[in-house]
């Protein structure tokens, strides 16, 4: 993607911001959520989410398989009894993998389908 940060920008990032903005990111999304008035700022932090650790801007090309988003109804009844509780766990675990230097791929993986995890909603779609 021609607008990308450099490699070397975003490493800088994740060392000197990323990491920690990322942990605060994750947890006010959460509480957020939680409120449900206030649960679209809370989504929409949450879809920023790999951005704020890394700097990668998401391709924004389109799913060539067509797949429409599931319905609405059916991703907030999901997030109702699932999405709320297993986006906080799913989030923490992905932040702790990406501050081990082991980790740090499969907890970058986790974040992008953060989105799926707390409403279904699938940002390939």
């Amino acid at each position: 993607m021609a607008n990308q940060h450099s490699l070397v920008v975003r490493i800088a990032w994740f060392l000197l911001v990323g990491w920690w903005l990322t942990l605060l990111a994750i947890n006010v999304a959460w509480v957020l959520n939680v409120t449900i008035i206030l649960l679209p700022l809370g989504i929409k932090i949450i879809n920023r989410v790999p951005y704020l650790l890394t700097l990668k801007r998401r391709d924004t090309g389109f799913d060539p398989d067509g797949v429409p988003q599931t319905s609405l109804l059916v991703r907030a009844v999901y997030f109702v009894f699932v999405g709320w509780w297993a986006s906080f766990i799913w989030a923490n675990v992905a932040w702790f993998l990406c501050v081990t230097v082991i980790g740090i791929p499969f907890g970058i993986w986790m974040f992008g389908k953060l989105p799926y995890v707390t409403s279904l909603y699938r940002l390939d779609a």
